[in-house]
């Protein structure tokens, strides 16, 4: 599409760090993501979208090798992931999962130090590089002030960030986040979305990113993929997939794309049609 600026966003890499080529993951024998590929852009903020069953949380638990793929292949720095060490995969990859809940009475700094985890074995224990990755990553993550507190006595929003933390401890190139945004504010989901492509374009990190809000996805991602029935649809910049067609195509919704006139995003506006037709009772008055 014609007038959209996004010179800021990172291009996409014609040789990513984490490669995906024709994975098929589920659950036994049922097979819940088939044939997908996809090679995610290094440095930038990539975002998963698609409707409830997608299959997006199935294909990041493949990308963490939490998951054993039943076909095809995925690649992290060239090597297959299914046969590269664990320790090395958790020093080059993150993964947040969905909803996690710390044990009560852990404190900030107790949390984020886990993520120090790979990093430690017999002949290294936990030394002063380790404390100063926990309070940079405390910072950069905005919950320095809360690393003396309880994480149970913060917010949500606060949580999250400080979940976050703990995988920036970690120091990977790579961060899969899933759904980090559920069940938050708008303006917390704001704050936290900006929080992550801040990582990404001033770190140079790669993020993959799961999020149900689709203006919220359009508003943040370099690259945007929609899966649909364990499928890939539609993946590239965000101005050329998010559209009326595939929203339509992927989540059966009939919707208006705008553009935001301070950004140039995209933003989508569902159709509901005259007041009379979604509420008759009005129509009578």
């Amino acid at each position: 599409m014609t007038g959209y600026n996004n010179s800021d966003a990172p291009e996409e890499s014609a040789a990513s760090r984490l490669r995906v080529a024709g994975v098929a993951v589920g659950y036994g024998d049922a097979p819940i993501v088939r044939d997908v590929s996809l090679d995610v852009p290094d440095g930038a903020l990539t975002v998963l979208v698609g409707p409830n069953g997608s299959g997006k949380s199935t294909f990041m638990k493949a990308m963490a090798r939490v998951l054993p793929v039943s076909a095809g292949e995925i690649r992290l720095d060239g090597r297959p992931l299914r046969s590269t060490p664990t320790r090395e995969v958790a020093k080059q990859l993150a993964l947040l999962p969905q909803g996690p809940i710390a044990p009560e009475g852990l404190r900030v700094r107790e949390l984020v130090a886990q993520g120090r985890y790979p990093h430690q074995s017999l002949l290294r224990q936990w030394s002063r590089e380790d404390a100063e990755a926990v309070d940079a990553a405390m910072r950069a993550a905005d919950v320095i002030q809360f690393a003396d507190r309880p994480v149970s006595d913060l917010s949500g929003g606060q949580r999250q960030r400080c979940w976050i933390a703990m995988v920036l401890a970690q120091e990977t190139g790579i961060l899969l986040l899933d759904e980090p945004t559920t069940f938050l504010d708008l303006k917390v989901q704001v704050d936290l979305m900006r929080l992550l492509r801040r990582i990404a374009r001033e770190d140079g990190r790669t993020l993959v990113v799961v999020l149900h809000e689709l203006n919220v996805a359009a508003a943040f991602a370099d690259h945007l993929v929609m899966m649909k029935d364990g499928r890939i649809l539609a993946e590239g910049r965000v101005e050329r997939v998010f559209t009326a067609a595939t929203l339509r195509e992927v989540f059966g919704l009939e919707a208006n794309v705008l553009r935001d006139p301070a950004s140039g995003r995209p933003v989508c506006v569902p159709i509901v049609g005259p007041i009379e037709t979604v509420l008759p009772w009005r129509a009578a008055q």
